[in-house]
């Protein structure tokens, strides 16, 4: 058996190469597979389809073959063309010599992986030391396959470099034995997230990822159970059996799912054939809620007053905006009161502050006590409150602003507290927030200067 390169196949060469219809030369092999003599080479064919590599690119390529048959061999000319193509390659990659000789070798490289092999190509010129590394490579049904590729380069008898030769060993494939898979399945296993490919009819093909074993799920019961059935959404048009099906239409998105008591950021991806075209969905699941915890209770601090618990004045102002913008649509009206702690200097003057932060939390306090769920109590400034009522009228809040003195009065916290109120009616005193606010304020200093006020009834005022 001879071992060269041009446009006809030989039928008994291990690496499903092409040879040239001259004599045969380079490496001459027995029946055995051993290497009988080196005739000489022709000279290199610069003009051809294929440049022709020289005796040492030979020996280097028949050393690997020999040595593992099994790899994938091929050689690669500067512009990116795939010129020789053995049978490993065919059993790694899965495309025959036909189908890739002549071809790009970006058909073999993922996107994120072409820049440097591009690089290598374009630096040749300059770099012709032998190079190995681990990297990813497309199969023909669109997997990925992990592979150490070791890479040399052909040169001309000149010395100038015309390509590269290629020796490429599978990390990840079954066939490498359980001695290479454990490392990968190791690494697979401890991802972390959740990890999922489907066909085209939603069908789980294959998961992994370290969110299984959290979540309690066995790998082996989803494969082939519907992406319905594994996140539990029946509706075809709601998140996130929806976005699946938009990935089935090319495009990816990422949101955010509750599933299993437990908050999910998942991006679904087209997967996709060597091909180009989509065959199903790629998706992957991170669980968040350990995040979104600490994103509401950074919320909650932000839009909260640290000493009573009640909303701040950021968010007093854009619920007040929000009422305001719901009662103009839904034609309902809303009151807002207004409120003053009493003597606050007096008692941090006598008592100290500790005693006036105390007194500060006790009107908190019994404001919780006598509003209702959907209204917001505030503290926007130091003895400033405020209620905002939903839904209710003038009558309502006269009521909610006695029950609040009168559960200051009745307060056995020392010293005793009283406090001013003011109202504000929308739309009848005003039609804005700025405009409930001056009215609220306006009858709060009317009620203040008022002696003894506690002997007169709040309509009066």
């Amino acid at each position: 058996m001879h071992l060269a390169f041009g446009m006809v196949k030989s039928r008994n060469c291990c690496c499903d190469c092409v040879r040239s219809p001259e004599p045969p030369v380079g490496p001459t092999l027995s029946p055995s597979g051993n290497l009988l003599s080196v005739a000489k080479l022709s000279p290199l064919q610069k003009d051809g389809p294929i440049s022709m590599p020289h005796r040492q690119v030979r020996r280097h390529l028949l050393a690997a073959l020999l040595k593992s048959p099994e790899d994938a061999i091929l050689s690669v000319s500067l512009d990116g063309a795939i010129d020789t193509w053995s049978q490993g390659a065919k059993r790694i990659y899965g495309y025959t010599a036909k189908e890739m000789t002549g071809q790009p070798i970006s058909r073999l490289v993922p996107p994120h992986e072409w820049p440097r092999l591009k690089g290598i190509l374009s630096h040749a010129a300059g770099n012709g030391s032998a190079a190995s590394e681990t990297t990813e490579r497309l199969h023909k049904d669109g997997s990925q396959k992990i592979l150490r590729v070791e890479r040399v380069f052909i040169r001309d008898k000149q010395g100038n470099i015309t390509g590269f030769l290629e020796r490429a060993r599978t990390l990840n494939s079954f066939d490498a034995g359980p001695s290479a898979q454990a490392p990968v399945r190791s690494i697979i296993e401890q991802m972390p997230g959740l990890h999922w490919t489907t066909d085209k009819k939603l069908r789980i093909t294959s998961c992994w990822g370290k969110g299984l074993a959290s979540s309690e799920i066995p790998p082996a019961s989803l494969v082939g159970r519907s992406v319905c059935e594994f996140l539990g959404c029946a509706d075809p048009d709601t998140a996130p059996t929806a976005e699946h099906y938009e990935a089935l239409r090319g495009c990816s998105s990422h949101f955010e799912y509750h599933w299993k008591n437990r908050y999910w950021e998942i991006c679904v991806e087209p997967l996709r054939a060597a091909t180009g075209q989509v065959k199903g969905c790629l998706g992957s699941g991170l669980d968040i809620t350990g995040r979104k915890k600490n994103e509401e209770q950074t919320h909650h601090q932000a839009r909260h007053d640290a000493l009573t618990g009640l909303a701040n004045y950021r968010e007093f102002m854009d619920r007040l905006e929000q009422e305001v913008r719901r009662a103009e649509r839904s034609h309902h009206s809303f009151t807002l009161l207004l409120l003053d702690l009493d003597g606050l200097k007096r008692i941090n003057d006598l008592h100290g502050h500790l005693t006036g932060n105390r007194a500060l939390q006790r009107l908190a306090a019994v404001m919780n006590e006598h509003c209702r769920s959907t209204d917001l109590a505030v503290r926007y400034g130091g003895d400033e409150f405020a209620l905002v009522m939903i839904d209710s009228d003038k009558g309502m809040a006269e009521q909610v602003a006695h029950r609040i003195e009168s559960g200051l009065q009745t307060d056995r916290g020392k010293p005793p507290m009283s406090v001013s109120i003011g109202i504000g009616l929308y739309p009848e005193d005003g039609r804005t927030a700025a405009e409930l606010i001056e009215a609220a304020d306006r009858q709060l200093y009317n009620y203040k200067r008022i002696e003894n006020r506690r002997t007169v009834p709040r309509r009066m005022i």
